[in-house]
């Protein structure tokens, strides 16, 4: 299990594998999911589901509000692809929520000369020389919505199993926000975010969940006896007991895909009643591969590796945007001083994480328990002051 209490410096940083105790040392992995550039197709959804041979949870039908059929993650659905519509206001709306957070001093740098041209301020702000609204340094007014972009001759599918690894292949790629100044999309693939701080993996009474030499967290299915402990220390909401709830004994715990019993029945599920999530696909990062749903991603919007390049990356990326105007775009689960210590999968959002049905301020439950341990004993220490106080006056009488 993990620990209890606040985590050491060495664990709060780019890789909690510290706790892990591994003798030969891991970069930390995860996710960069660049929400402006997924096209909904859910290439992502699906690859998860073959590789993982997690069954089927919808009936291939529109949900009652959206477009989306899977609607949410769960035991069975481990990537996510939201279907958010929004109209002008709301764009708006979001344009000037993150205009305030560029004016809180956000993506504040040090002093330059303003640039002329949209170019120079894309390359001022990724080196570092702008200040100030990125949106106006770039020479867009503050208010109103760019001119729907040309995307020239792009071949997403040119770039199908990975993002570009060169420079020059990274700048030949148009990574620019398909939206219109009336209306847009909102598509964001959602996953396990794994923590650095896990509240899934604290409160584990089985040691079921472990925190792998790569900084991701697993479950262990034939460890696992249902209990749901892990399902309430998620402040995400990410994992869950597949089916009944009612954890089947390991011995009919098939590790083969589902099948039908009979003529008629209904398919049986694997490992019903035991906790299931993102794995990050483990079993394909032990042998250098990478996990399915980037494998499979057509538009690079998910994007796997180090971590810290990955923020590194996110950080430029956001600041490409804010100088092409887009003041809404923003980062989350890259902050290590967040309730859960940040996060593995980081997300590029454009608009409030409340839009996305992600919580604005994540906070794992155990973080308050050496408080409160630290109130309870005080407590108990008051009650025996006071239970001998009353004693030894009750005496004297």
């Amino acid at each position: 299990m993990q620990r209890l209490t606040a985590p050491d410096a060495a664990a709060v940083g780019d890789n909690p594998t510290a706790d892990a105790h591994y003798e030969h040392p891991h970069a930390r992995k995860g996710f960069f999911t660049d929400t402006s550039i997924c096209i909904g197709c859910k290439a992502c959804e699906v690859a998860c589901k073959e590789w993982n041979r997690n069954p089927v949870d919808s009936d291939y039908e529109l949900s009652n509000s959206s477009f989306d059929n899977s609607e949410g993650l769960s035991a069975d659905t481990w990537r996510h692809v939201a279907f958010i519509e929004q109209d002008r206001s709301r764009i708006e709306a979001a344009r000037e929520s993150g205009r305030a957070l560029v004016s809180l001093g956000m993506p504040r740098l040090r002093p330059a000369s303003v640039p002329t041209t949209a170019g120079e301020a894309i390359t001022t702000a990724v080196t570092g020389g702008m200040t100030g609204p990125l949106s106006e340094v770039a020479g867009r007014p503050p208010s109103g919505l760019p001119p729907a972009p040309d995307l020239g001759e792009l071949d997403v599918l040119s770039s199908l199993g990975g993002g570009p690894t060169r420079p020059e292949d990274a700048r030949a790629v148009d990574t620019t926000p398909p939206d219109t100044p009336e209306f847009r999309w909102l598509m964001s693939s959602d996953i396990c975010k794994h923590c650095t701080n896990d509240g899934c993996l604290d409160v584990c009474p089985t040691g079921a969940l472990f925190r792998t030499e790569h900084g991701t967290v697993v479950v262990q299915d034939d460890v696992c006896n249902g209990c749901g402990t892990c399902v309430a220390g998620c402040p995400f909401g990410v994992i869950e007991r597949r089916k009944d709830g009612i954890a089947q004994p390991k011995t009919e715990r098939s590790a083969a895909p589902v099948t039908p019993t009979g003529p008629g029945k209904p398919e049986k599920a694997r490992n019903v009643g035991v906790a299931q999530k993102c794995t990050l696909c483990y079993d394909r990062l032990v042998d250098d591969q990478t996990p399915a749903c980037a494998q499979a991603c057509p538009t690079t919007s998910i994007k796997y590796g180090e971590r810290e390049d990955l923020v590194s990356g996110a950080r430029e990326r956001v600041a490409r945007l804010h100088a092409e105007g887009r003041t809404e775009a923003r980062l989350y689960g890259a902050n290590p001083n967040d309730g859960v210590g940040g996060t593995g999968s980081v997300f590029l959002l454009l608009d409030e994480p409340e839009v996305y049905g992600l919580p604005p301020d994540p906070r794992v439950p155990t973080a308050d328990l050496p408080r409160m341990y630290a109130r309870a004993g005080i407590a108990m220490a008051g009650m025996a002051a006071a239970s001998a106080l009353a004693f030894v006056l009750g005496g004297r009488r």
